[in-house]
């Protein structure tokens, strides 16, 4: 006759006990013990539409100039164009990229952006631009969320519209035709980076897009390179850049981009967790 040794018999009744103590020790607390007072979420006032800033947001551009963005190349100040509410790429040669003022780490950001009635090209030429939702230096990748006509223009699946470029395919493809308003809302977690540089915890992001999640949760693997393979290069806060990527024809346009700051916290816990 086979029998088991002491200890993992011992063991195997431990593992089956295990439930049992924890629905015993949950039917001795209260309800009072788990519920939280403090702290307390700050009471802000949402905008008059899902799409309007809420109070405490920060108006990245409000139609009216470009005072919170500069030159990515050298943060002279912006020279895209606005006119009729709207920012435009601007088509100049030399004018380049621009990027937000400020840093941001953690934060939701809401962004309206149109492709031109009169678009022309093809594939990857066919409305380009991006939103880079770190801009983490010179010379450095960046991490690109890609913005491209993708209502009748087939082009690489993680290289399209709501795309993070070259790592994550959409989810669904609910672009709407050249010449209507597009909305991504965006949930950002910055990577965190030990002091010698090496990677602490990833970044993830969401894209809501035209109402529909594109990416959930997603983690990325590093900078969103054009070629090669992504890799983690350690930063702390970082702008958020727009892409003149060179398309011949009519600029692409942003409207209504606005800011939260999440001030993220991944250590918290319920005074029960610690």
């Amino acid at each position: 006759m086979r029998t088991f040794p002491t200890s993992l018999a011992l063991a195997l009744v431990m593992t089956a006990a295990a439930p049992m103590l924890a629905q015993d020790a949950a039917s001795q607390m209260k309800h009072q013990d788990t519920e939280v007072y403090e702290p307390a979420p700050p009471i802000i006032t949402p905008g008059k539409t899902d799409a309007d800033p809420p109070s405490d947001a920060i108006i990245l551009f409000d139609g009216k100039n470009q005072d919170e963005w500069v030159s990515a190349q050298d943060h002279t100040p912006a020279k895209w164009t606005v006119s009729d509410g709207t920012l435009k790429v601007s088509k100049e040669h030399g004018v380049g990229n621009i990027e937000t003022k400020k840093s941001f780490k953690d934060y939701q950001l809401h962004i309206e952006w149109k492709i031109p009635t009169t678009i022309e090209g093809s594939d990857q030429g066919r409305g380009n631009s991006g939103v880079f939702l770190a801009s983490t230096g010179p010379g450095d990748a960046g991490y690109e969320l890609q913005v491209l006509d993708n209502y009748n223009n087939k082009t690489y699946v993680n290289g399209q519209a709501g795309s993070i470029y070259k790592q994550a395919i959409p989810l669904a493809t609910p672009s709407r035709k050249p010449g209507e308003w597009q909305t991504y809302d965006v949930i950002w977690t910055a990577p965190r980076f030990n002091t010698d540089g090496s990677l602490k915890s990833p970044a993830y992001v969401t894209v809501i897009f035209n109402g529909v999640i594109v990416q959930n949760h997603f983690e990325l693997k590093g900078q969103t390179l054009y070629v090669g393979k992504p890799f983690y290069k350690a930063y702390d806060k970082a702008p958020i850049k727009l892409q003149a990527h060179g398309d011949k024809s009519e600029p692409i346009s942003f409207r209504n981009i606005w800011i939260r700051d999440l001030n993220f916290d991944p250590s918290y816990k319920f005074s029960w967790e610690k």
